[in-house]
C-alpha cells in the first residue's frame, strides 16, 4: 500500500474515533443529567433526602424560639408589702477582638476608648481605674472577651443604666434573674433565699425552699419566622404560650414589729454577745407568728453572715427549756388535781433515790406553798408535783402539751425533740426543764393553751398561697386548733401565778413590768449540758437564760418567748435585765400597735393618681387613709410607689412622684422600704446601712436632686 493510502486510511480512523468518542461523551453527560433531574424530581416530589424533610428543616433555619421567663412568686408580709421579690441583675463584659464585626459595624472595644471604658467602669464599679485598664489589656492578644471579676457581677439595673450611658461600643452586659431582699436582715431563716441555679431561682433555705414548687412559674415560648438578618417575616403567624408567674406566699410577719425586733436582737448582740439567742412573738388566738428572729443570721440581700449559722433554730435545734417549763408542770398537776396552793413543802433541796435537787438558792426559804414554788420559781416544788401526779399522768400531759413531736411547721428540717424518762430522778427532772428538749416552736404552741383559754393552736408563718395569673388562692391557712390539754379555768389560774411573778415582792420577773399593761411572765435559767455528756458546763454565764411573757395578762393576745444562750457578759445587770433589754420595747410596741389598729381602719384600696393633677392625688389618697409624701413641685403626678387597686394598711407612706423639680424629703423614721420605694421612683442609688428606721440622710432635707448620683442612708 502506497504511503498515500496509508494516511487516508489513519485519517478516516482518527475520524471515526473521534465520533464515537463525542457520542460516548454525550451519552455520559446525557446519563448524568438525566440522574441530576431525575434527583431533583424526587426530591421535589417526595421533599425528602437522606432521611431529612426540607421543608421542615428550612423552617427551622428561619424560625426563632424564644423563651419568655416566667416571674418567680413574691412574698409578701402581713401587709402585703414584698419581702422577697424577683428582680434582675446584670454581669459586664467587654469585648476585645477585631474580629468582632457584623454587618459592617464595630463590635469590639477600640484601642481609643479604652481609657473613656476604664474610668467609667472605675467610677460606677467597686475597682480601681489602674486595675480596669490592665484587664482591658491582657498579655493574650488573641482574647476575644474579658470580664470585671466579682466587681462587675451582680450589679444593679440603675448601675447598669449609668455605665450603658456612656455609649461605649464593646461595653455589654449579660443579664440574670436575681432574688431582691429590700429589707436585709429581717426573718431571715425564715423566709430563706432563692439562688440562680442554671439560669433558674431555685430555693435553698426557708420558705423559699417550702414553697419552692409553688413560687417556681411555667416559662412561656414565643415562635416566629425570621429573615436572614433576625428580622420577624410580615403575615407569618407567631405561635406563643403565656408565661405563668409562680404564685404568691403571703406570711403572718407584721413589718413593723419585725424591723423593730431586728434592731432590738442586733443592739443586744452587741452589748452582751450571746453564742445564741431566739425570739419569737406570737398572736395567742390565731396561732400567727408576728415576729420572729435568731442571733447570728444573715442579710438576705448581701448574703453578708450566711456562713454563720445556716440551721433556722427556732425550730431545728432542741434545748433543755429550763423553768419555762414550770409553766407546764403547773397547768398539769393543777388541771390533774394534784396542785393545793396553801399545801407546803421544805424548799432548798430534795432527795429522789439518793439523788439531789436543789433550788437556784440552795439554802431555800424555809418551808413554803406551792404557790410560792412558782413565784420564786423552785425546783423541789415542781419535783415535788411531779411526784404528787406520778410519773405516768406526767408524761401524758407532756404529750398533750405537744412535746416530743413536731409541730407541723412549714419551716424544714423540724426537730421533735427527746426526753430522759427511765428512772425517778429523771422524771422528776423534767418537771423544771432538765432531761427533756423542745423547741421554741413547740414552747410556744404549748404556751398557747396557757394563753387562750386551753385550747392550744398551732404557729403559724403563713396566711395563704395565691396564684398571682387568675388570683386563685391555693392555700388558705386558718386558726388550727391542735389540742384542749386544759381546762379554761385552769388556764386562768396559771395566767394568775404568772403575774404573781411580776408583781408579787417575791417573784423573778419584776424586770418585765411595763408601765400601762398588766404582763403575765415566768423566767428560765437552763444548764448547758458539757460535750462528753457526762454533766453540765458551770460558771455563771454557761446557761440558756429565758422568760415567756403574756399581755394583756386578763386576757392575751401576745405569746413573747426569748432565749439568749452563754452571754460573754451580763455588765453590771442580771439576767432578767438582759433579757428585757428586748421583751419590754417589743412587747410594750406590740400592745401599743393593737391599740392603734384597733381604733382604726385597717386597709384600704390604693387608687391609680398617675396623670392627675398634685392636689386631686394627695387628697384622693389622704381621704383612704393614707400617708402621701410628694417628690417635686409640679402639677401633675407622674408615678406612684404602690400599684393600683393593691391593698396596703391605712397610714402606709404612699410617695407619688410629679413632672416638676425633685428636691431631698426629710426620710427621718422611715422604714427600709419606704426609702427603697423612693430610690425606685427617683432612679437614684440609696446606700443604706444599719437596721431600723432612718436616723441621718446624706443629701439635705430640700436640696435639689438634679446631679445627684447616690444617697447615704444611715438606719437605726
Amino acid at each position: 500500500m502506497s504511503l498515500k493510502n496509508k494516511r487516508q486510511v489513519n485519517k478516516h480512523k482518527s475520524q471515526y474515533s473521534r465520533k464515537h468518542f463525542g457520542i460516548g461523551v454525550f451519552f455520559i453527560v446525557g446519563l448524568i443529567f438525566v440522574v441530576f433531574i431525575g434527583r431533583f424530581f424526587y426530591i421535589g416530589l417526595y421533599k425528602k433526602i437522606d432521611g431529612v424533610n426540607l421543608p421542615q428543616r428550612v423552617m427551622q433555619l428561619y424560625a426563632t424560639k424564644m423563651e419568655v421567663k416566667a416571674q418567680r412568686g413574691t412574698i409578701y408580709d402581713a401587709d402585703n408589702q414584698p419581702i422577697a421579690e424577683d428582680t434582675s441583675t446584670y454581669s459586664v463584659y467587654i469585648i476585645l477582638s477585631k474580629k468582632a464585626v457584623a454587618f459592617g459595624k464595630r463590635e469590639y472595644l477600640a484601642d481609643k476608648d479604652k481609657d473613656k471604658a476604664a474610668r467609667v467602669l472605675s467610677q460606677n464599679l467597686p475597682v480601681s481605674y489602674d486595675r480596669v485598664r490592665k484587664i482591658l489589656n491582657p498579655v493574650d492578644k488573641d482574647t476575644y472577651q474579658v470580664e470585671m471579676s466579682s466587681a462587675g457581677k451582680n450589679i444593679s439595673l440603675e448601675t447598669k443604666k449609668k455605665i450603658a450611658a456612656a455609649g461605649i461600643t464593646g461595653v455589654n452586659f449579660k443579664e440574670s434573674q436575681a432574688r431582691l431582699y429590700p429589707n436585709g436582715v429581717f426573718a431571715s431563716h425564715i423566709i430563706g433565699l432563692a439562688e440562680n441555679q442554671a439560669e433558674k431561682m431555685v430555693g435553698v433555705m426557708g420558705l423559699e425552699k417550702t414553697f419552692n414548687k409553688d413560687l417556681t412559674g411555667i416559662n412561656g415560648i414565643r415562635s416566629f419566622e425570621k429573615d436572614i438578618h433576625g428580622t420577624p417575616i410580615p403575615g407569618k403567624k407567631i405561635k406563643t404560650r403565656k408565661a405563668e408567674n409562680g404564685d404568691n406566699v403571703y406570711t403572718t410577719i407584721d413589718s413593723r414589729l419585725q424591723t423593730y425586733l431586728e434592731t432590738l436582737m442586733t443592739q443586744a448582740q452587741d452589748k452582751y454577745h450571746t453564742a445564741s439567742s431566739n425570739a419569737i412573738l406570737m398572736n395567742a388566738h390565731t396561732g400567727e407568728i408576728i415576729a420572729a428572729s435568731q442571733r447570728p443570721t444573715f442579710n438576705a440581700q448581701t448574703k453578708e453572715g450566711i456562713n454563720q449559722v445556716w440551721r433556722n433554730t427556732l425550730a431545728e435545734d432542741s434545748y433543755e427549756p429550763g423553768s419555762t417549763m414550770k409553766v407546764l408542770t403547773t397547768a398539769a398537776a393543777i388541771n390533774s388535781g394534784a396542785y393545793n396552793a396553801n399545801s407546803t413543802f421544805k424548799s432548798g433541796t430534795y432527795k429522789i433515790d439518793g439523788k439531789t435537787i436543789d433550788d437556784w438558792d440552795t439554802n431555800g426559804w424555809g418551808y413554803i406553798t406551792y404557790r410560792d414554788a412558782f413565784i420564786r420559781s423552785s425546783n423541789v416544788g415542781m419535783a415535788h408535783l411531779e411526784q404528787t401526779m406520778g410519773s405516768k399522768v406526767w408524761l401524758k400531759y407532756i404529750k398533750r402539751f405537744g412535746l416530743l413531736q413536731k409541730t407541723g411547721s412549714v419551716i424544714p428540717n423540724e426537730a421533735s425533740g427527746s426526753i430522759e424518762y427511765k428512772y425517778p430522778i429523771d422524771r422528776a427532772n423534767t418537771a423544771y426543764g432538765q432531761g427533756i428538749t423542745v423547741t421554741g416552736l413547740q414552747m410556744m404552741q404549748a404556751f398557747s393553751a396557757i394563753a387562750n383559754n386551753g385550747k392550744m393552736v398551732k404557729p403559724q408563718f403563713v396566711k395563704k398561697v395565691v396564684d398571682p395569673n387568675n388570683n386563685e388562692t391555693i392555700l388558705q391557712n386558718k386558726t388550727k386548733v391542735v389540742g384542749h390539754p386544759i381546762k379554761k379555768e385552769t388556764a386562768n389560774k396559771v395566767l394568775g401565778l404568772m403575774q404573781d411573778v411580776v408583781y408579787n415582792e417575791n417573784g423573778t420577773g419584776s424586770a418585765y413590768k411595763i408601765d400601762g399593761y398588766r404582763i403575765g411572765v415566768k423566767t428560765g435559767t437552763a444548764q448547758i449540758g458539757n460535750s462528753a455528756g457526762t454533766g453540765y458546763l458551770t460558771g455563771d454565764t454557761n446557761y440558756i437564760f429565758s422568760v415567756v411573757g403574756m399581755a394583756p395578762a386578763t386576757n392575751p393576745k401576745y405569746i413573747l418567748y426569748l432565749t439568749m444562750k452563754q452571754p460573754t457578759t451580763l455588765g453590771t445587770g442580771t439576767s432578767s435585765q438582759m433579757l428585757a433589754f428586748i421583751f419590754n420595747p417589743l412587747m410594750r410596741r406590740a400592745l401599743e400597735e393593737d391599740k392603734e389598729t384597733s381604733s382604726s381602719s385597717t386597709q384600704a384600696k390604693v387608687a391609680d393618681v398617675v396623670g392627675k393633677s398634685t392636689v386631686e392625688a394627695k387628697l384622693k389618697l389622704s381621704e383612704a387613709g393614707f400617708f402621701v409624701t410628694t417628690i417635686g413641685n409640679g402639677t401633675k403626678v407622674t408615678a406612684q410607689s404602690a400599684t393600683k387597686n393593691s391593698i396596703l394598711l391605712s397610714g402606709e407612706r404612699i410617695i407619688i412622684l410629679t413632672n416638676g423639680q425633685k428636691r431631698m424629703p426629710d426620710t427621718s423614721g422611715w422604714s427600709r422600704s419606704d426609702v427603697l420605694k423612693l430610690a425606685s421612683l427617683l432612679g437614684i442609688k440609696f446606700n443604706i446601712t444599719g437596721t431600723g428606721y432612718v436616723v441621718s440622710q446624706s443629701v439635705a432635707t430640700n436640696k435639689s436632686l438634679d446631679g445627684i448620683g447616690s444617697i447615704n442612708i444611715q438606719l437605726k
